[in-house]
């Protein structure tokens, strides 16, 4: 499969019935997503859904690996909405180039890489072979305000 066509992920967004949130504002000093030549870089962004995370905890513990996977989607939708209003709409987007996934995650909690499978899996939907990216996927302690997962994506850029 060839990388989509300048309009193809707006496309792609209806044929998936996808609506991009509004941009999470930021929780502490900094900002959402910044273009860097042809890179857009988002800062980590947590689940959250009309202002407010669907559920705080570790994975493993109080938070599913299922439902974790879910956040994680909302989380790589959230970072795409970030990177279209940094890059001046989501038609400039061209692809994905590396995912980052933090899973906050219960001591005996091993399955960080399917959790992050929920951001990764979507972008792949949304940009076909173009979303084809490197990934890390890593276990952590805790995340900002609790958060069960965080994600942040660089996008390459038309």
């Amino acid at each position: 499969m060839s990388a989509p066509q300048a309009t193809a992920v707006s496309d792609r967004l209806r044929e998936l019935g996808i609506e991009l949130p509004s941009v999470v504002p930021p929780v502490a000093a900094y900002i959402p997503a910044k273009v860097h030549g042809d890179v857009v870089q988002t800062s980590g962004q947590l689940p959250m859904s009309a202002g407010a995370l669907p559920a705080t905890g570790k994975v493993g513990a109080e938070v599913s690996a299922e439902d974790a996977a879910a956040y994680a989607r909302t989380c790589a939708l959230n970072a795409l909405a970030a990177a279209a209003a940094a890059a001046g709409g989501v038609d400039r987007l061209t692809g994905v180039l590396k995912v980052t996934g933090f899973v906050a995650s219960a001591p005996e909690f091993t399955g960080q890489p399917a959790v992050i499978n929920g951001a990764s899996e979507v972008l792949g939907e949304i940009f076909g072979e173009a979303g084809r990216h490197s990934r890390s996927a890593v276990g952590v302690a805790v995340l900002p305000l609790d958060a069960p997962v965080e994600v942040e994506v660089a996008f390459t850029l038309a």
